[in-house]
């Protein structure tokens, strides 16, 4: 008497797929990572990054009292990790992070510009631009509180 049932099939047949789609998955992400020019080529894109922020006027004065530097190490572990790259974001959630500063869309977008600009310098092909991009805008409605 076999003790196999169509459940245990099925099940088996799930953790096949489970098995082989996350592979893909981080195969793809991990190419999303290299597309950004893994850690050298995301470094080189929040170089560029800072000072269009600096010299925006449109959200230029939202980052005066703000630590270059350190916003520059965040960005880059952020941008990082979710492209894929082998980075881990520590700390507050972007609501926590972003509360009381009292950011706009218009903000929001604009930073969001300047970095589609700064990916643009850095010859970075327009779907990972587009990829990254995605993954931010997530994070609207997180950030924005006005």
């Amino acid at each position: 008497m076999s003790h196999s049932s169509p459940l245990r099939h099925l099940l088996a047949f799930a953790c096949a797929l489970m098995l082989t789609s996350s592979p893909l998955q981080a195969q793809q992400e991990s190419s999303h990572f290299a597309q950004l020019g893994s850690m050298e080529g995301i470094e080189k894109i929040v170089a560029e990054l800072i000072p269009l922020i600096e010299a925006d006027q449109r959200i230029a004065a939202q980052f005066k009292d703000t630590n270059m530097e350190l916003l520059a190490r965040q960005l880059v572990t952020q941008f990082c990790q979710l492209s894929g790259g082998p980075c881990e974001r520590k700390g507050d959630d972007m609501r926590s992070v972003h509360k009381g500063m009292k950011i706009t869309n218009l903000q929001f977008n604009a930073l969001a510009e300047d970095l589609q600009i700064a990916m643009e310098k850095q010859n970075i092909p327009s779907s990972a631009q587009n990829k990254l991009l995605a993954k931010l805008a997530v994070m609207q409605r997180e950030i924005v509180s006005q």
